[in-house]
């Protein structure tokens, strides 16, 4: 761990001109007097480091001094690709790695370029979840992203409805997706044929273990701890996981939309309906209407998930947006138009 920090603080000194015992004590997230017995230890070890004295002053390296330990390791190389997102990283367990990874380029960098991390951190930031929720780590989420680096299958209980059902997975990649964690994992095995690929929720996770070893509790043939290795899945490299995704976000989507509401809508209540339902429904639904009436106003067809859901999405519309069918469902409308009359004449 010690060795860890030290070779970060040299890393952290090859690429800035000076820094001082606080900002190194900030950026190692240790005391100010950890910082000083780790200068002094690479100071006994050959590094030569100089102490600024007063208040300006701080650490630097001497004599152009460039280290080494500038080689990115497969770990640190991967997780480079995710730092744009570093609560991403910290809650797969990555969030060493994305640092020494980062600190790792910034040290290789030419002087007259030392400045491109910070530059780039002030001008791009990504927040992935979404508004109003506060975010949850799945407490499975570092073991699971574990075996996805590794391609390791892993052995999961799945909580679905009341029950959990226990199934093989290999795991091939994590989404996170406005603030929830989703695995994309193929099932392997007589259960889905040549095998299939689903996506399940993280959170939904009440237990996983390596196939090898099997759920707690399960029998284990004799001998078979002694005998089992690191298994791994072959990965099919035509996995494409943007592109399954996108595929699977696109035919969920359509899966909820049951049921279908008639409209008229105005000009504003058209040009505002892909806002306040289904943002895809909603286009398709207003450029397949037809030609507007005398009024301005034009007759839709739009899928919804539920009545239920259609009536607290359209109500936002008010006065631009009449429901014709069904009849159920414009009553309600007509109801709700009335008290809020009613409450406004008060």
């Amino acid at each position: 761990m010690r060795a860890a920090r030290l070779i970060r603080l040299v890393l952290l000194l090859q690429s800035r001109p000076s820094m001082t015992a606080a900002e190194l004590a900030r950026q190692l997230e240790v005391s100010e007097r950890t910082v000083a017995r780790d200068v002094l230890a690479l100071s006994e070890a050959g590094v030569p480091v100089y102490a600024d004295r007063g208040r300006a002053g701080g650490y630097r390296l001497i004599g152009g001094y460039r280290t080494r330990l500038t080689g990115l390791g497969r770990t640190e190389a991967e997780a480079l690709f995710l730092s744009g997102v570093p609560s991403a990283l910290r809650e797969m367990g990555l969030a060493d790695a994305g640092s020494a990874a980062r600190l790792k380029v910034a040290a290789a960098l030419l002087p007259e370029l030392s400045d491109a991390p910070t530059s780039a951190a002030q001008r791009f930031h990504l927040d992935a979840p979404g508004w109003w929720q506060e975010p949850e780590t799945p407490e499975l989420l570092p073991e699971i992203a574990a075996a996805v680096w590794d391609d390791r299958p892993l052995t999961v209980r799945y909580v679905r409805g009341d029950a959990e059902v226990e199934r093989e997975l290999e795991p091939y990649g994590l989404v996170l997706k406005a603030g929830v964690w989703y695995l994309a994992a193929r099932v392997p095995g007589e259960f889905a044929g040549s095998g299939d690929y689903r996506v399940y929720r993280v959170d939904r996770f009440a237990a996983v273990a390596p196939a090898a070893e099997g759920m707690e509790g399960a029998e284990v043939p004799a001998g078979a701890a002694s005998t089992a290795g690191p298994e791994r899945f072959v990965r099919d490299e035509s996995f494409d996981l943007p592109g399954f995704w996108a595929e699977r976000a696109e035919q969920f989507a359509r899966s909820i939309l049951r049921e279908k509401v008639v409209l008229r809508l105005s000009e504003s209540g058209a040009r505002r309906l892909p806002y306040v339902t289904d943002r895809t429904a909603g286009r398709e639904a207003v450029a397949a209407a037809g030609e507007p009436d005398a009024a301005g106003w034009v007759r839709v067809t739009l899928p919804v998930e539920s009545l239920e859901v259609a009536f607290s999405q359209l109500l936002t519309l008010g006065p631009e947006a009449e429901v014709l069918e069904p009849a159920a469902l414009r009553e309600r409308f007509a109801e709700a138009a009335a008290r809020a009359a009613a409450l406004y004449q008060q």
